[in-house]
């Protein structure tokens, strides 16, 4: 969750045994999101609530009318529930204050838990579509009227629950599950279209057939989330920011003749950070220097938290940290 702070100070740093930057190194953290912090304590208490009482009528009816569709369904609207949890409970963890040991506090457990929902949803997937094989080589007998009821109740259910996530979409956390939530609703559709047309024609095979394209469908779906968490977790540079253009704009910034040691990651999956080495005379480095560049990172890259090092352009030996340049 985004803590809305800004301010810049000398804090003096010596890297290694070789040379040390002196009182050069600065640290200013930059803005957070101009977005106020939404709570969802109340959305994710509902929507679990919901999908966890669809689940078990879902289940019930899957079991009367021996549909697999109903059934894969309802095993997914679990993994749901499941992700919907973990979700709530990073959420609750982000708020916690930082410790002396864990000085950002808990804010990646946001990314822990887009990661474990995209786990839970894959591996439901792979059950379902196992299950729907299986059926598909002796499809039972299924109810048509009693999947297209309880498919349209769950579509009901889900559009109502992703509408509570519908506010703050930018949050990779919160996006999963309105994303999820939003899916089963088109996908519940999708059953209750396949109860019509076993009534219409008679075909039973078309419920585990349509079992498997739900089952592609949520791993389709999954899989970019499971990306993007996977990403954050092995601090990649988030989706929506250009690496090479946040260089440029560094190497632009006035008296600076050189950029390295520049890495930009997830703090969470709302928050971004930033560390860079710019080299320039320190007579250049006027007072607002930190403040204004850190300010400008967030206008112009939502960068949150920014840690800038001034590399003297005289200084005795090179920084040591010159050579993992990536860009």
């Amino acid at each position: 969750m985004a803590h809305a702070h800004s301010h810049s100070h000398p804090h003096p740093r010596a890297h290694g045994d070789a040379h040390s930057h002196g009182p050069s190194h600065s640290h200013s953290p930059g803005h957070s999101h101009a977005q106020p912090p939404t709570s969802f304590d109340r959305a994710f208490a509902v929507g679990i609530a919901l999908n966890l009482a669809f689940v078990v009528v879902e289940i019930f009816y899957g079991v009367v009318s021996h549909s697999v569709a109903l059934l894969s369904d309802a095993g997914h609207n679990f993994g749901d529930v499941l992700g919907l949890g973990f979700s709530w409970g990073a959420t609750v963890l982000a708020t916690l204050r930082p410790s002396h040991r864990r000085t950002f506090g808990y804010r990646r457990s946001t990314i822990v838990a887009s990661t474990a929902n995209a786990l839970i949803l894959l591996f439901v997937t792979g059950g379902l579509a196992w299950e729907s094989i299986r059926r598909l080589m002796a499809p039972p007998e299924a109810q048509g009227k009693i999947m297209i009821v309880v498919a349209l109740a769950g579509a009901a259910v889900n559009a109502i629950s992703a509408l509570l996530f519908f506010r703050r979409r930018d949050d990779l956390n919160i996006r999963s599950a309105f994303a999820h939530l939003a899916a089963d609703a088109v996908l519940a559709l999708g059953v209750a279209l396949t109860g019509f047309l076993i009534i219409v024609t008679g075909w039973l095979w078309l419920d585990p057939v349509m079992s498997l394209i739900l089952a592609v469908t949520i791993f389709v779906g999954t899989w970019s989330l499971m990306r993007q968490s996977m990403n954050l977790m092995l601090d990649a540079v988030p989706e929506g920011i250009d690496p090479a253009e946040v260089k440029k704009f560094l190497a632009t910034l006035p008296g600076v003749v050189d950029v390295h040691d520049l890495h930009i990651w997830g703090l969470s999956t709302t928050e971004t950070a930033l560390m860079a080495h710019l080299v320039m005379p320190t007579s250049s480095c006027k007072p607002e220097f930190l403040a204004d560049a850190c300010s400008e990172l967030h206008k112009r890259f939502d960068i949150d938290h920014s840690t800038l090092q001034i590399d003297p352009d005289d200084a005795p030996a090179p920084c040591s940290l010159a050579s993992d340049e990536t860009l």
